[in-house]
């Protein structure tokens, strides 16, 4: 498999940092964005092979960010990270066929298993 290409979006630049620094350390190719509307304009520019958002952002949440992308790419797997954890947010992300909820704070090795085994199933 070619190096992967990973969108992550968070409004938290520290969290973009820190994902972005750990993911291009695996060597991987990542672009990071701040809120859904941003994810989307990348999405338009370059293709990636998956989206990690967190879900309470300003001017559009990851929730509607994956409804958005399931319209324009169906295949595209997106994984949802929040640091509020609620029935109806994990409801959203199964009615919005989200791959997986990822509950800050994160162990990164985990996230990064995580991501390894959908992009495997990806390649499926």
């Amino acid at each position: 498999m070619e190096k992967p290409s990973i969108l992550v979006v968070d409004d938290e630049l520290l969290i973009r940092d820190l994902l972005y620094d750990f993911f291009t350390g695996q060597g991987w190719s990542i672009s990071v964005a701040e809120n859904g509307e941003k994810a989307l304009e990348v999405l338009n520019e370059k293709p990636v092979d998956l989206i990690l958002s967190d879900i309470k952002m300003p001017e559009m949440d990851g929730l509607t960010l994956a409804s958005r992308v399931r319209q324009s790419h169906p295949d595209l797997p997106v994984v949802l990270m929040t640091g509020f954890p609620s029935v109806e947010t994990a409801v959203s992300a199964l009615r919005n066929r989200v791959e997986d909820y990822v509950i800050k704070p994160f162990n990164i090795n985990q996230l990064y298993k995580l991501i390894e085994s959908k992009l495997a199933e990806k390649e499926d």
